[in-house]
């Protein structure tokens, strides 16, 4: 990919925290892109290059990959997952998406479920929304909050400052152990979303993504926006940065995931590994042996 182009590790990546807002990101850039042939040709190109560093990832054997998605209903969430990781091996990739919590969560701190759900080394994992479920509809709707069963005494007001610093941690610990995190927010626009929404009612091949609950939640859309906000200042860190992607053209959001997990990859210092004198006298010794039959 044309690293120019998209500049999505640093145009789109929250470098500066406290100083962020959301209001600053137009959910219909495009960036230098005017089409979306000229971005599916980026898409291709990307995604060619992500598939051989996948390779060399499951091979070395060394890191893995945290992706984590989370947006608002109809943000693109999983075609963007779909479209950027099309030339992904399987084997060595997991997608794992985490809705209600189950009672058998509920027992458990709200960690527990995506603890399990890690990717092993070597591989990537991605997460279709993640605990950070638990800074953000549990934040807009207090009533999940009373369903955790927590105790009373730690129900009190720093509760999100908390959380916020036990992810902070669980993703040090995370990158201290050779498990590299990259977040993205998709941000499309309340305009945006009814188009959609209005989209799958229409449509009946679309029916089954629609759900009346998804319009209710639209009542809350500030709140959620003041959530995300506050969520991406507190826990966008140099090792598991917040990516915060225009998401009104999903051609375009695309093609800033792609980047921003190439230029990852990119960085890890990828390779095959090497084998050792005795590893390639035996080769030698196999090779002579099956042409001689």
């Amino acid at each position: 990919m044309q690293r120019s182009r998209t500049r999505a590790e640093d145009r789109y990546r929250v470098d500066d925290p406290k100083k962020f807002r959301l209001k600053h990101i137009d959910p219909a850039d495009t960036g230098s892109f005017r089409s979306k042939d000229q971005a599916q040709k980026e898409l291709e190109a990307g995604t060619a290059l992500l598939s051989e560093l996948q390779d060399k990832l499951y091979a070395q054997d060394k890191w893995a990959v945290l992706l984590i998605f989370q947006a608002m209903d109809a943000a693109g969430k999983d075609g963007a997952i779909k479209h950027v990781m099309s030339g992904i091996n399987p084997q060595g990739c997991q997608v794992y998406s985490f809705k209600s919590p189950s009672s058998e969560d509920l027992d458990h701190d709200y960690l527990w479920r995506c603890m399990k759900c890690l990717p092993n080394r070597g591989h990537i994992g991605i997460f279709n929304r993640s605990y950070y479920e638990e800074v953000l509809v549990v934040r807009v709707h207090p009533e999940f909050l009373a369903k955790q069963k927590l105790p009373q005494k730690l129900l009190g007001k720093r509760i999100w400052e908390d959380r916020f610093e036990d992810i902070r941690n669980f993703e040090q610990y995370l990158a201290r152990n050779g498990v590299v995190v990259r977040k993205f927010f998709l941000h499309v626009s309340k305009k945006e979303q009814k188009r959609r929404f209005l989209e799958r009612i229409e449509d009946p091949q679309k029916n089954w993504k629609f759900s009346s609950n998804d319009a209710n939640e639209r009542d809350f859309w500030d709140d959620y926006m003041e959530a995300y906000e506050e969520m991406i200042q507190e826990t966008a860190t140099k090792d598991a940065p917040w990516y915060v992607v225009p998401a009104d053209n999903k051609w375009f959001t695309r093609v800033v995931v792609a980047s921003a997990v190439i230029e990852t990859l990119a960085s890890l210092d990828l390779a095959y590994p090497k084998v050792d004198e005795g590893k390639l006298k035996e080769l030698a010794g196999a090779k002579k042996k099956l042409l001689s039959k």
